[in-house]
């Protein structure tokens, strides 16, 4: 008994050593230098499964442990495209050493991110595309009314990183930011998780392929459901997906999920699908005619997004920007439409759809934009956003009953159009921005500051006499009530 005991204690003593040696080693390769051999025994690579013999060693290690430690994850890879192929954990995340987000794990250089540069390796058409859409400037929304919103209105300004809970919990999370690396490769916390399109990517790319390709799947089928893209796209100021579920393709497609075939290789509307058209369909897929492409940008003929509202041609001549015109854009579009529909209501549709636009940026924004410059030229709201009440009225207008009016026409979803869009901006209009300007002109008048009043009281009448609005008048609504 005496012998075992002392056995014993001579076995837990040496493990004891082993435990302290183990423990007084550096640790592992938090610095940028990323020392070439593994100096942390704990860190040494598995052993790999006789089942993953047909992928690289480094994936297969990387199985080998994720299938324990994380079965979703391995499950979802398991049913991926990546996974028949081969292409394993280390193929996505290998680094350079040189990599601002580089660390070292299980003896392998790697990064959490696996940005579109990364996707690129395989994938080089698709990132080069997305890389010049509008979804990869997704992120440059800085000095913008939203972020303004986000940051000073919606922020608890004291101090600690809760200041930009409104941002990184909401807005980033769609638009994406920047991804920022402390100095061993580890991501920080208020910057990541993070899958917004317009993700800034410590290697230097833009956005972020698992915001549509949610990871590790990849699912062909579930990119091309508009709910993947009702993510971001869904809500005031950008009501696609209510405005989608309510339109005759958004009826048409949860009544016929099961005949569009959205695992199908190709995925042309007209050949392997003709019960609806999804977002991707208008705005990525192939057709007969022309290819699938990751620049969503690229069937795009108007700005709906800004204030007021003005068409590519007119954007590039500004801007100076390169690239398709607005009449190959709006042919590209067309000829995804012409898969189910006749050329003549395509023509009819762009015809219509243009004067609801027109409609819009003529009685409502550029009206909206003139009260607002006089008011600002005038001195009687400052050059901060957001401190005066007419300026979220303004928001209000354009942001979200613009953008629904303007976006229910594209979209073919007339109640939207209609009672989310023009009610709204008339009631937004007439009732509130003209009132409050005037009242903002009454109060600068009583403070002496007439000059100021009478150039912002000369914009309101010049409007108020334009036909679109002479219904106001005494006169107009005496005619409409005669009959």
């Amino acid at each position: 008994m005496k012998k075992r005991a002392h056995t014993f204690l001579r076995g837990l003593f040496s493990v004891i050593g082993v435990l302290l040696l183990v423990a007084s080693q550096p640790a592992m390769a938090e610095d940028k230098e990323l020392p070439a051999e593994v100096v942390n025994p704990l860190d040494r690579p598995l052993k790999a499964l006789k089942a993953f013999a047909s992928m690289s060693k480094e994936s297969a290690t990387c199985a080998t442990c994720h299938r324990e430690d994380n079965i979703g994850l391995y499950n979802q890879w398991g049913r991926s495209k990546h996974y028949g192929a081969n292409v394993g954990c280390y193929e996505c995340h290998q680094a350079n050493p040189n990599d601002p987000d580089a660390y070292r794990h299980k003896g392998k250089v790697i990064s959490t991110i696996v940005s579109p540069k990364d996707c690129g390796r395989c994938h080089e058409k698709e990132s080069i595309e997305f890389q010049s859409s509008a979804h990869a400037g997704a992120a440059d929304f800085e000095g913008s009314t939203e972020h303004a919103m986000a940051m000073m209105a919606q922020g608890a300004h004291e101090g600690k990183d809760v200041d930009k809970a409104a941002g990184s919990q909401a807005c980033v999370q769609c638009h994406g930011a920047k991804i920022k690396v402390n100095m061993s490769g580890k991501l920080l916390p208020e910057t990541w998780p993070n899958s917004g399109i317009g993700r800034l990517n410590p290697d230097g790319s833009r956005g972020a392929c698992s915001a549509c390709h949610q990871r590790h799947e990849f699912s062909r089928a579930q990119a091309r459901r508009p709910e993947a893209c009702g993510k971001c796209h869904l809500g005031p100021g950008h009501l696609q997906k209510e405005i989608y579920n309510q339109s005759k393709h958004g009826v048409s497609y949860y009544s016929n999920i099961d005949r569009m075939n959205l695992t199908s290789p190709k995925w042309i509307p007209g050949e392997d699908y003709d019960a609806a058209p999804t977002c991707t369909t208008c705005h990525m897929s192939a057709t007969k005619e022309q290819p699938l492409t990751h620049n969503t940008s690229l069937r795009v003929s108007w700005n709906l997004r800004s204030p007021v509202s003005e068409t590519v041609n007119d954007m590039m001549e500004r801007t100076g920007a390169k690239g398709p015109d607005g009449d190959e854009r709006r042919d590209a579009m067309a000829n995804v439409c012409i898969s189910c529909h006749s050329e003549r209501i395509v023509k009819n549709f762009y015809e219509q759809f243009d004067s609801a636009v027109e409609l819009y940026n003529k009685k409502f924004a550029n009206p909206g934009k003139e009260i607002m410059e006089s008011l600002a030229e005038a001195g009687l709201i400052t050059s901060k956003q957001l401190d005066d009440t007419i300026e979220w009225t303004w928001f209000r207008l354009w942001h979200h009953a613009g953008r629904a009016m303007r976006h229910g026409a594209a979209m073919n979803a007339p109640s939207v159009q209609q009672w989310e869009g023009m009610y709204e901006l008339s009631n937004l209009f007439y009732t509130q921005l003209i009132p409050q300007a005037r009242e903002l002109a009454d109060k600068a008048e009583a403070a002496g500051n007439k000059a100021a009043a009478d150039k912002v009281r000369g914009v309101l009448d010049a409007i108020a006499t334009r036909p679109e609005h002479l219904w106001m008048s005494e006169k107009q609504v005496a005619a409409t009530t005669d009959k």
